[in-house]
């Protein structure tokens, strides 16, 4: 099954309308019509849209830090009337584990076949959506457990394209209830009320409401590979490869591996390139959004400029008019000459302001084909990502070969060219040994490298480096290729000159950043092997 052309992205919000109230109605039979068009608001530097909504309140139970474990349960909306369930939430050291029991889920692409699967979402008082984890159906019986940090919220599931969403759809089929006699401790329940988009944000809305080109399913290929076709559709459909080439083109490219594995023996590794390229897709679609949003801000800004100026002299003149009659001539080619001075500078300003913007992405593109002629670099909405390859070191050791030595005095070099850059220098490796031991070598070999830099010339300044262990693994650690993978340092190129902000990986890793010592005698050896 190949990619053809785009279905429709969706974008949508959550928000809390205090003690409003609706009664409740299958989400699907609302439309917008052709005068609600949806307005852009921002939220994280992300346009989010408002239009014509369904209202639902859910019960957000507030936990408060206690030992022991409470039960909950859950009923099915009138999407899905055969749902229910229980969960037992549990009170632990720094985070809440919740072990639900669901029955009655059926197939997503009932709902219609844009939808792949379930995400069950934690809502707090406030609105703000958790994506808690995917729920995959298990014959007549189903059974998630995941963790959360928060301490107030409630528990909805919904159908959605693929698990690696931000936003919840309209879809609700499953939501918490408290069991009167069951739900014990100390509680207090509030009502998060949640707007959701009418049914249509993952379709074409041109008109017409179907998919235009809709996945079919069979049982030969497993429900990870209908999720990636669609989230790649929907990356693309935004724009995502003419936005974000790189990050698309990376997650097509996982697309295609994933479809190119027929032997049920390589499902795993199917698997793991399909979840890849989800999860590359969604950040190419995000970073298609802030894009095209500095883009109508950028446009916005200049029409407003103008709009400002042509009024002003417009003004000015019918002053001098009004004040000078006997001068009407004189005056009229004096705004004359104003208004054509204030086009030149608005013209001008404009000129600044749009080569400013290209020269940040000019020096971001130079400095990416400079990196990348050194060691493979990409781009994502961290920065610039350099990666080395556990090849580079010794073999289960943290010291440089001669070879890596070259390259990152190679790195160095361009880096110089560049002092307000941050360079944050970030260490992992497999899943082989205990996590004190690869912490341990993911920071010593973050170290070297750092030191290293440093050592050519690079601020200590500008650096960090960050050791992650076995956490955030960017392949399957069951074979060799990829726990070859995930043994890599990477370095993280950020900084204002090239447009990017500085900004940590993802939530799942534990970091332990140290800052840059005195350079130190070492054998550049730890244990055990296979690192």
């Amino acid at each position: 099954m190949r990619i053809s052309s785009a279905t429709t992205a969706f974008l949508f919000t959550v928000s809390v309308l205090g003690s409003a109230r609706a009664q409740e109605m299958n989400p699907t039979a609302q439309q917008p019509s052709a005068t609600q068009q949806p307005q852009a608001q921002m939220r994280d530097g992300v346009p989010v849209y408002r239009v014509e909504v369904v209202g639902r309140d859910i019960p957000a139970i507030n936990y408060f830090h206690r030992s022991g474990s409470t039960r909950i349960g859950f009923q099915g909306t009138s999407l899905l009337s055969q749902g229910k369930g229980e969960a037992s939430v549990k009170s632990e050291r720094g985070r809440m584990t919740i072990d639900a029991k669901l029955e009655g889920l059926v197939p997503a692409n009932s709902f219609g076949q844009e939808y792949l699967t379930y995400v069950l979402w934690a809502i707090t008082p406030d609105g703000r959506p958790i994506n808690l984890g995917e729920v995959l159906p298990q014959g007549s019986k189903t059974q998630i457990t995941v963790t959360t940090d928060l301490q107030a919220y409630g528990l909805i599931i919904t159908a959605e394209p693929y698990f690696a969403v931000t936003m919840p759809s309209d879809l609700v089929v499953m939501q918490n209830f408290v069991l009167p006699d069951r739900t014990q401790g100390i509680i207090e329940q509030v009502n998060a009320h949640a707007t959701l988009l009418p049914r249509g944000a993952y379709v074409q809305t041109a008109g017409q409401h179907a998919v235009l080109h809709p996945i079919t399913r069979d049982d030969k290929s497993p429900l990870e590979l209908y999720e990636a076709i669609n989230a790649v559709q929907i990356a693309q459909a935004n724009g995502a490869d003419k936005y974000a080439p790189e990050a698309f083109q990376k997650a097509q490219q996982d697309l295609t591996n994933a479809q190119d594995i027929s032997k049920k023996s390589a499902r795993k590794e199917q698997i793991t390139y399909a979840r890849e390229a989800v999860q590359g897709a969604e950040d190419a679609r995000i970073i298609t959004i802030r894009k095209k949003q500095e883009e109508d801000k950028q446009q916005a800004q200049e029409a407003k400029e103008a709009a400002q100026q042509a009024a002003f002299a417009a003004q000015q003149a019918a002053d001098q008019q009004a004040l000078r009659r006997a001068q009407a001539d004189a005056d009229a080619a004096r705004a004359q000459a104003q208004a054509a001075q204030a086009q030149a500078a608005q013209r001008q300003a404009e000129q600044s302001a749009q080569q400013a913007s290209q020269q940040t992405e000019q020096m971001r593109e130079r400095l990416k084909d400079q990196l990348n002629q050194v060691l493979q670099t990409r781009e994502t909405a961290r920065g610039l990502i350099v990666n080395m390859s556990d090849v580079l070191f010794g073999f289960n050791q943290y010291n440089l070969q001669p070879e890596a030595r070259e390259k990152l005095a190679k790195v160095s070099g361009i880096l110089l060219a560049y002092p307000n850059l941050q360079l944050q220098v970030e260490g992992y490796t497999d899943n082989v040994g205990s996590d004190d031991y690869n912490q341990k070598l993911s920071q010593q070999r973050a170290d070297a490298v750092r030191d290293y830099l440093t050592s050519q010339g690079v601020s200590s300044n500008n650096i960090s480096s960050t050791g992650y262990g076995k956490s955030d693994p960017v392949a399957d650690n069951s074979t060799n290729q990829g726990r070859a993978e995930n043994r890599r340092v990477q370095l993280v190129v950020s900084g204002n000159s090239i447009g990017v902000q500085e900004s940590a990986p993802s939530a799942q890793a534990q970091p332990q950043a140290t800052p840059a010592p005195q350079p130190a005698q070492s054998t550049g050896v730890s244990n055990p092997p296979n690192q």
